[in-house]
């Protein structure tokens, strides 16, 4: 068993998860239950995943987590573009918050192919 805790991915996917929170506080009361709601499932679902990952008993199990957080991830993508697109958030919030975003997505692959190498 691992300690998500001390996994930089883990610690980097949480801080967007509070950025997102934070971003997410300032939409119109419209999107409270739609895209506000969607938002922050996504960006919560990393690192939770990171962190039922951990808790599991092989790293095939650790990696499908792993791979779930990705999905998540992306669609956490998707919702930032469409943020920007409704001119919820400004660009230079977007670019600073999709570039975390991009890197914790390449830093979540490198993961995964090492468990997976592992496992070969």
């Amino acid at each position: 068993m691992k300690n998500f805790r001390d996994l930089q991915i883990w610690d980097r996917s949480h801080q967007l998860t509070l950025a997102i929170y934070r971003l997410t506080q300032e939409f119109p009361k419209t999107e409270t239950y739609g895209l506000v709601s969607q938002m922050r499932r996504s960006a919560s679902s990393i690192p939770t995943n990171i962190a039922e990952g951990c808790g599991r008993n092989t790293e095939r199990d650790f990696a499908r987590f792993l791979d779930n957080a990705m999905g998540s991830a992306s669609e956490l993508e998707y919702q930032l573009i469409l943020t920007r697109d409704l001119k919820y958030i400004s660009l230079d919030i977007f670019e600073v918050t999709f570039a975390e975003l991009t890197e914790i997505k390449r830093m979540l692959n490198a993961f995964m192919q090492r468990l997976r190498a592992a496992n070969e």
